[in-house]
């Protein structure tokens, strides 16, 4: 049995290892979504800035370290034994709590895991030792947990959401005041000013303050203390002075050397705040092991020589950082979660992550109508001025463009990693452990309000976005708690059984959201997944939208085809399988109708013709997945609550309509393939013929309903797919004469100029 407890400290150790990687994979969005947003330096030379201030941060941060050790519960009211209980509870939730949100693509707060894990598993950890207790109940819960303590670091947690959020609206709102969204020329008049101001606020509240929270401290105390207002106005002159004469001399914007300074003054803030996240937890179970062997390896000893403050090794610091440093290099999953605040704080339009719900429509209903009622109290020449310096310069891009393109500019980089830094090495200094995570995605939201990049067109999807990341972060403090109190009580029922049993499910878990992120991310577009045209002529138009027609046609032949089997067969599993291609492909439809705007925009005034054109062709692809939607949606319902099977005679018309229907979407497919558009009047043909077949079918049923026919659940599924069907073959044979007449006029002039010559 004593043994136990030095295999429990190496597994704590290896646990610390993943659990460095998978919260570094969720905050090194932190420090590196202003630079990579705002697109002003290469990546490569963000990595190296970001590893530095990493490295650094690590080295600094042994005075957070307490936090684990004695913030969330009382130690000397615990016993070694059930002290290491409560660490390796804690180390297993935290990294998988972590790892599912990083699968997920959602940045949550480690500071809030962790805190959450150890409070969830000494609560319980007390309760197991008060019902053992005759003279102790509930009410002495307060003895074991350091109630001050944990709420103070709790209500610091949220009460720097709405200060993030405010701060980095006000801030964000006057620099876009002063500067406008074209900053280039005033820039050049106020940039050395704002330069100054920004790298003299990130430099002393990252360095000066954050070196409090350090045992160098000590050294630098007597020259810091009663001289700050020196320090700050000889920073401030001597970055003023930096600013004029770097733009001198490089002829670029000292903006520039704001963001990489700030990246790295936020990543030595990130890192200098959060490794307790990871690492203290295992240095309190080294500690209390150190402490166990020399007091004569006596399990019931008191574990109150935790309540010592202990420098942390200098070494285990300096791996740690190195963890880290190769996790900022080398993790994906930091890129998933990078894609989820980017595209809330997007300038532009670009394809959101979040569908909207009633919540967030409420909060933009509620804005809007509050912003009215300023816009009355504000005097329009006030109004006027002040909407003149946010008008953003007037280009138009695509969604897919907007992918590529800066998500904002540099000045509101500079904003936010001007803000973030200073809140977070306040806290720091004041040993708070504040969330990173949320500090920054917070002033990363004001600054994007503030910016007006919430504007009518995308606000209800950003604050959907917004509501489901902090409805994420109380999920993760409920989640961390419920879960590291479960933990420790199966733990504490059987240590020796459960903790491999516990360890090799961390194991399995781990590896399969590995796997799972691994192949979700390797995913290249599909072969047959529709695109956006380009083109700006009606015959281009033709050729380019030729590929989306056969695609629609392909997958919705077989759609139609796997409705008609899963009925023959009432097979529930094909049918639900179906149910998600169609709705997969109602989705590209619909972002191929998004497009509209832009494609019409940017077409020259001699192409008219090819809008008319495209927005029919759309139009009837709409149709088309409309009514396999419905016929696969019916279907699906029909089977799953269990109705009768279709007759055999009812089965046999519709495997008949379906042949039918596949010898036209399948010579369709090979008319468009080819482009030999002029064998689309061969199909169009046979119009008649199709409608005829659908329309026997009809009649058949009605005979039948008359005569034999005793569902009313399979008359109405039947009519209903044969009037689906016909609405099917209407929107199809439309397209086709759409096509088929636009590409005669088109060639015509072509043909006939050809023949002159």
């Amino acid at each position: 049995m004593d043994n136990i407890y030095l295999l429990m400290l190496i597994a704590i150790t290896v646990l610390a290892v993943f659990d460095i990687i998978v919260g570094v994979s969720n905050d090194a969005i932190n420090f590196l979504n202003s630079a990579i947003g705002s697109k002003a330096i290469s990546l490569r030379t963000i990595m190296i800035v970001a590893s530095l201030g990493i490295f650094i941060g690590a080295v600094f941060s042994s005075g957070m370290m307490e936090v684990a050790r004695k913030g969330i519960f009382v130690p000397a009211q615990f016993e070694f034994g059930e002290i290491m209980l409560i660490f390796m509870a804690v180390m297993i939730t935290d990294i998988l709590l972590l790892d599912f949100f990083n699968t997920l693509g959602l940045p949550t707060s480690t500071t809030v895991s962790i805190v959450f894990n150890l409070l969830g598993a000494a609560v319980v950890m007390s309760i197991l030792k008060i019902n053992q207790s005759e003279t102790e109940t509930l009410a002495d819960l307060g003895n074991y947990i350091a109630t001050d303590t944990a709420l103070t670091i709790i209500s610091g947690i949220l009460l720097s959401v709405l200060i993030a959020f405010t701060v980095g609206a006000l801030v964000q709102w006057v620099s876009r005041l002063v500067f406008t969204f074209n900053y280039e020329n005033k820039i050049k008049n106020f940039g050395v000013l704002f330069g100054g101001v920004a790298l003299t606020a990130i430099t002393y509240f990252i360095f000066l303050k954050g070196l409090k929270g350090t045992p160098y401290y000590s050294e630098l105390k007597d020259m810091v203390e009663g001289n700050e207002v020196y320090i700050i106005l000889g920073s401030f002159i001597f970055w003023t002075l930096f600013s004029f004469i770097f733009e001198k001399l490089t002829k670029k914007t000292v903006l520039l050397v704001v963001i990489g300074v700030g990246t790295f003054g936020l990543a030595l803030a990130f890192s200098g705040n959060d490794l307790v996240n990871f690492i203290g937890v295992p240095m309190a179970a080294y500690h209390s092991y150190e402490a166990w062997v020399a007091g004569g390896m006596d399990a019931t000893m008191s574990m109150a020589v935790l309540d010592k403050k202990v420098p942390a090794e200098p070494l285990l610091l300096f791996i740690a950082g190195a963890i880290m440093v190769l996790t900022l290099w080398l993790s994906k999953k930091a890129k998933t979660v990078a894609e989820t605040e980017i595209s809330l704080s997007r300038q532009g339009d670009t394809h959101e992550k979040f569908e909207p719900n009633a919540l967030s429509r409420s909060v933009v209903k509620g804005t809007t109508q509050l912003s009215n009622y300023f816009g009355v109290i504000i005097p329009n020449s006030i109004q006027s001025k002040i909407n003149n310096s946010f008008q953003k310069p007037d280009v138009l891009i695509t969604k897919d463009q907007s992918i590529d393109a800066p998500a904002f500019d540099m000045i509101r980089a500079s904003v936010n990693l001007m803000v973030a830094g200073v809140l977070i090495a306040i806290a720091t200094s004041m040993k708070l452990p504040l969330s990173t995570t949320y500090v920054t995605f917070m002033v990363a939201m004001g600054t994007s309000l503030a910016d007006r990049a919430w504007g009518r067109e995308s606000a209800v999807y950003r604050v959907a976005g917004v509501l489901n990341v902090i409805g994420g972060w109380f999920g993760t403090a409920l989640g961390a708690f419920i879960a590291a109190g479960t933990v420790v009580f199966l733990i504490n029922w059987n240590p020796s059984v459960m903790i491999p049993i516990l360890l090799l499910i961390t194991a399995f878990l781990l590896y399969r959201n590995y796997k799972s992120h691994k192949t979700s991310s390797n995913k290249v577009a599909e072969e047959d997944s529709l695109k956006e045209t380009g083109s700006s002529s009606v015959q281009g138009v033709i050729l380019e939208s030729a590929a989306n027609i056969s695609n629609v046609v392909k997958r919705g032949n077989k759609i139609y085809t796997n409705a008609v089997n899963g009925l023959a067969k009432q097979d529930l599993d094909l049918l639900k399988k179906n149910k998600k291609q169609i709705e997969k492909l109602s989705k590209e439809v619909d972002s191929l109708r998004d497009n509209i705007f832009y494609f019409i925009k940017n077409l020259d005034d001699t192409s008219v013709r090819a809008s008319s054109f495209y927005i029919n062709i759309l139009g009837y692809l709409t149709d088309m997945t409309q009514s396999l939607e419905y016929i696969s949606k019916v279907s699906h319902k029909h089977i799953n609550n269990n109705h009768k099977k279709l007759k055999f005679s009812q089965i046999k018309e519709l495997k008949e309509v379906d042949d039918t229907l596949e010898i036209l979407f399948n010579n369709t497919k090979q008319a468009f393939d080819s482009h030999s558009f002029e064998q689309i009047g061969s199909i169009i043909t046979r119009k008649k013929e199709l409608f005829d077949i659908v329309t026997e079918k009809i009649v058949k049923q009605v005979a039948r309903t008359r005569t034999e026919e005793s569902s009313p659940k399979n008359t109405t599924l039947y009519f209903s797919l044969l009037l689906e069907t016909k609405d099917l073959l209407t929107a199809t044979m439309n397209l086709l004469e759409e096509y088929y007449s636009s590409h005669d006029s088109s060639v015509e002039p072509a043909t006939i100029k050809k023949e002159d010559e």
